[in-house]
């Protein structure tokens, strides 16, 4: 009864003008915005045609082959099913490989989603929110979600009910590893994931997650579906985002449980968010609370969003991507 009364009520918020925070100052740390390239940019590198392997993969291939938009590598074809030939190719010109950015078996990058395990009709509501401009960026810089808008735009309703249908046979199963700390390597972004630069300089946390690959290479140059990622959060965040997704303060926010299941893997149509990018928690929450994001369920979550503070983002992301 109580999880029927607060969905009804968190309806009748969605009606009521919540004030929404100004999109000039994204938390930077969630969106890993490269700087831009020097004027003049440095001198392009000589290819590398190396041949490239992974541990436990008896495929080889070159970068070209691994970045290759229309036809990525893909290591392990025995985890996951077969794919469908726009995930695995996508459609010239405009419509890249599904495959290259969230991986054959969904599990995403920092950079961006996790998309295995959505719900059918979730994963479709999102693709024609890009598709009809409701879905956007509060970071314009953000160019991988202008490049989904451009992907969206080129694919036929049927082409996504199959994409959404794939990646939906696929449970998620757990991808980051929730680590406490008062300080972390000193990153750089690359591409939008935040990579340790050389010489190993720590600095302090502050209010921020710090997510980054478990192997830098293994990520970043062969995009290797099962190298995970770290988050580095701050020091009883947890224990501080429970309190908060579990038993808000009355006014504050609505309980996570009561949109996304008593164990935040979802609930029906709704996505769960147990285990998923912390980063990527954060965007949505932020985009949402910005006005970047509108459509079906995002009119549901402003009202939940609209007084959190950056430090509770931090919090509830450190929680529910510390769950399994």
């Amino acid at each position: 009864m109580r999880s029927f009364i607060a969905i009804v009520t968190l309806g009748l918020a969605a009606l009521i003008p919540v004030a929404l925070r100004a999109a000039a100052d994204p938390p930077a740390w969630a969106y890993a915005i490269p700087p831009p390239p020097p004027n003049p940019p440095p001198a392009a590198a000589a290819p590398d045609t190396s041949v490239k392997q992974l541990p436990g993969s008896t495929l080889t291939f070159t970068r070209q082959q691994i970045s290759d938009g229309f036809g990525p590598a893909d290591w392990f074809p025995s985890d996951h099913p077969p794919m469908p030939d726009i995930v695995a190719h996508g459609k010239r010109p405009d419509a890249r490989a599904c495959a290259l950015c969230h991986y054959p078996n969904g599990k995403g990058r920092q950079e961006n989603a996790g998309i295995s395990g959505l719900p059918v009709s979730y994963f479709i509501q999102q693709m024609n929110d890009f598709r009809s401009g409701l879905r956007k960026s509060a970071e314009s810089r953000k160019a991988n979600t202008n490049a989904m808008i451009t992907i969206a735009k080129a694919l036929t309703p049927e082409e996504i009910a199959i994409t959404a249908e794939y990646f939906g046979k696929m449970k998620w199963t757990p991808w980051i590893r929730v680590v406490e700390t008062e300080s972390v390597p000193q990153v750089e972004s690359r591409g939008g994931i935040w990579i340790p630069i050389k010489g190993g300089q720590k600095e302090p946390i502050g209010a921020r997650i710090i997510e980054t690959p478990e192997d830098q290479e293994r990520t970043e140059i062969l995009r290797d579906p099962r190298s995970g990622f770290i988050a580095y959060v701050p020091v009883g965040s947890v224990k501080k985002g429970e309190a908060l997704a579990k038993n808000p303060p009355s006014g504050k926010t609505e309980a996570c449980a009561v949109c996304h299941g008593a164990d935040l893997n979802g609930l029906g149509p709704v996505p769960g968010i147990a285990g998923r990018s912390p980063s990527y928690v954060v965007r949505q929450m932020y985009d949402m609370q910005a006005g970047a994001r509108h459509g079906e369920w995002t009119e549901l979550m402003k009202p939940v969003v609209a007084k959190l503070t950056n430090d509770d983002f931090v919090n509830i992301a450190a929680y529910v991507a510390s769950l399994r």
